[in-house]
C-alpha cells in the first residue's frame, strides 16, 4: 500500500470518527442498567402504577409529571434519553396517606419517561410514557 498524504488523512479521519462514535454511551442501555440496579434484576409487572406526563412538552426544561402507586414503598423516575437517566426517587413510609408524587423534570429530547415502583410486598411495577420535547432542556 502506497502511503500518501490523502490516504493518511482518510485513515486518520476514519479512526477519529470511529473513536468518537464508539465512545458515546447508549442512553437506553444506561436506563436499563439503572432499572436493573434498582430492582436487583427482578422482573417487573405492569398495571399497579400510573404515570401522568404530557404527550408534547413545549420546553424540556420543565416537564410536569405525576405518579401514583397505591401500596408502593418507593418510586423511582427514569428518563431514557437524558445523560443521567435517574431523575427522581420518592420514598414512602408506612404512615403515608397517599403513595403519589408530582414534580417537574428536565428532558433533553423526545424520550420515554419510566416509573418503577417497589411495592410493599417486594415486587416491582413499571410504567412508561413517551414525551415529545420541542425544545430540549439538558443543553450541552
Amino acid at each position: 500500500m502506497k502511503l500518501t498524504r490523502r490516504t493518511l488523512l482518510a485513515l486518520g479521519s476514519g479512526t477519529s470518527v470511529y473513536a468518537m462514535v464508539a465512545g458515546l454511551p447508549a442512553f437506553a442501555s444506561l436506563t436499563d442498567d439503572a432499572i436493573s440496579a434498582f430492582t436487583g434484576g427482578a422482573a417487573t409487572g405492569e398495571g399497579a402504577i400510573s404515570l401522568t406526563a404530557p404527550e408534547i412538552a413545549e420546553n424540556g426544561n420543565t416537564v410536569p409529571i405525576s405518579v401514583d402507586a397505591p401500596g408502593a414503598a418507593e418510586i423511582t423516575i427514569f428518563a431514557d434519553g437524558n445523560p443521567v437517566p435517574n431523575v427522581a426517587t420518592f420514598k414512602f413510609g408506612p404512615l403515608s396517606a397517599s403513595r403519589s408524587a408530582s414534580t417537574r423534570i428536565r428532558l433533553a429530547k423526545t424520550q420515554n419517561v419510566v416509573a418503577v415502583a417497589k411495592m410493599e410486598d417486594g415486587s416491582f411495577q413499571m410504567v412508561k410514557a413517551n414525551v415529545k420535547v420541542t425544545i430540549g432542556g439538558c443543553g450541552g
